[in-house]
């Protein structure tokens, strides 16, 4: 197995680590998410952009109260995607 592109850049890999600790149905929040990744908003929605055109992550958009809130979650496919990525690395440092 080889790295996976989508997820090897060092952002994306923060988003897929940070969802990956969550139980499967769980999301966070999109302020959050950018609080653990330390990014700026439009970088972070960029980067969630990417995740969600290729299925590994699911971004909710709602109200609460009279607040939007977005919210993202982990796919199966994107878990997956990130396990074969982290196994990836793993294997490649152990070379090292």
């Amino acid at each position: 197995m080889g790295a996976d592109e989508i997820i090897h850049q060092s952002t994306r890999l923060r988003i897929m680590a940070a969802l990956s600790t969550l139980e499967r149905r769980e999301a966070l929040e999109f302020t959050r998410l950018k609080a653990i990744v330390d990014v700026t908003d439009g970088n972070l929605g960029a980067h969630i952009d990417t995740l969600a055109r290729v299925g590994y992550v699911d971004v909710e958009k709602l109200f609460v109260g009279r607040r939007p809130q977005t919210r993202v979650k982990a796919t199966t496919a994107g878990r997956r995607a990130f396990r074969g990525h982290v196994a990836f690395l793993r294997k490649l440092l152990d070379q090292a």
